[in-house]
């Protein structure tokens, strides 16, 4: 694929590739029409703006003198993947331990805009949430933990505002593109300036990263998928999660052309963010300037996001306290890339020891002392 490829898609093929994400969706509701959908823990608005709100879940009481959590999503598809299923609820986890639970909900902007980018979505959006997560009552600082892009977002919040952080929780999010490792680079390195195609989409489909994911990484987008399918069919639990996020796959929404642009252009193709070049909001930022403490999941099975598109940029962050789990995986989780989310294997063992790393540096904070090494094997702390 090269930049003159480009200019046939005309007007014609960008229409196909929105019919596209409108099809998609209407097969998602007949999923949800045959018991597939996701059963979501109650929730309620507290803040909305254009492109996203803001929802507290449990009632006015649900953790009520509890720390505050922000869940950052990816800004592709629906927010629900955090909040599947009752026994696969992240959401849930993080209520059961007592803890004030808020989640960014994104959405599509106005039909036709397209200049909302990380500025928007990595520092006044996310800085919005802040406020209102303090207006409805939140007296300390938010833990923020994002996934997969919604992850580099978190980082980005963090490293912008590292006063307003209480630990930042990072999951599988491709914050450093090494060039030998990344599925994505040679399909960055064959195509135009991302600016061109943001132009001729204005907001780029659903269905467009579709294809391009699953151009660059077939053996997680398909083969992987294929494979759970069949796994997960002795299992009835994992068989109807496996469904729901295969429901949750056609859930998704456009993007708008300058966060497209600047993902692919600032942190796909000159790696800025890693390279402590990044600038959102005015302001030049790096690895070096988070420095709340740091807790990085990677599945180093993985091509999509190695171990290389975490461990440096975990490494380089000047958290005092960090904290670096492997997944390994699940079955009945459809993409493993969402199985840190839906996993029944990663709700066992990964937020498990990411709730007693916490309660341990919260334990350290109050009494001015150290912290040890948790005694688990899928863990590692590092100062």
């Amino acid at each position: 694929m090269s930049a003159t490829d480009w200019n046939p898609l005309g007007t014609l093929g960008v229409q196909a590739l929105k019919n596209m994400d409108r099809s998609r969706q209407a097969r998602g509701v007949d999923m949800d029409r045959a018991g597939h959908g996701p059963q979501q823990t109650p929730s309620t608005v507290i803040h909305a703006e254009a492109g996203f709100t803001l929802r507290r879940y449990g009632d006015a009481d649900a953790g009520a003198g509890g720390a505050p959590l922000l869940i950052v999503p990816a800004p592709i598809k629906r927010a629900y993947i955090w909040d599947l299923s009752p026994e696969v609820s992240v959401v849930r986890r993080w209520l059961e331990r007592g803890y004030r639970v808020y989640l960014v909900e994104w959405g599509p902007v106005a039909e036709g805009r397209q200049d909302a980018g990380l500025d928007d979505y990595g520092d006044r959006m996310l800085e919005a949430c802040r406020g209102a997560i303090e207006a409805d009552g939140a007296t300390e600082k938010p833990i923020v933990a994002g996934h997969s892009l919604g992850g580099i977002l978190a980082a980005v919040y963090s490293a912008l505002h590292p006063q307003h952080v209480r630990a930042t929780i990072l999951l599988e999010s491709p914050l450093h593109v090494e060039p030998r490792l990344c599925c994505f680079r040679p399909l960055v390195e064959a195509t135009p300036h991302a600016g061109r195609i943001a132009e001729a989409f204005s907001q780029v489909p659903g269905a467009f990263l579709n294809m391009m994911s699953a151009i660059a990484e077939p053996q997680a987008f398909q083969w992987e998928r294929v494979m759970d399918r069949w796994l997960s069919m002795a299992d009835p639990q994992a068989l109807a999660t496996h469904l729901r996020v295969e429901r949750w796959t056609h859930d998704e929404f456009p993007l708008p052309g300058k966060l497209f642009t600047d993902i692919v252009e600032s942190l796909y193709r000159h790696d800025e963010f890693m390279r402590g070049e990044l600038v959102v909001g005015g302001r030049r930022i790096g690895p070096r300037d988070l420095r709340a403490p740091l807790v990085s999941v990677v599945d180093p099975r993985s091509k999509l996001i190695p171990l290389a598109a975490m461990l440096p940029f975990h490494e380089a962050a000047s958290s005092a306290r960090k904290l670096l789990l492997h997944y390994m995986g699940d079955v009945g989780v459809n993409l493993q890339h969402v199985g840190v989310l839906v996993g029944r294997n990663a709700h066992a063992r990964i937020w498990p020891a990411i709730f007693s790393w916490l309660e341990a540096l919260d334990g350290a904070g109050a009494a001015g002392g150290d912290i040890a090494a948790l005694p688990a094997a899928a863990l590692a702390e590092s100062r």
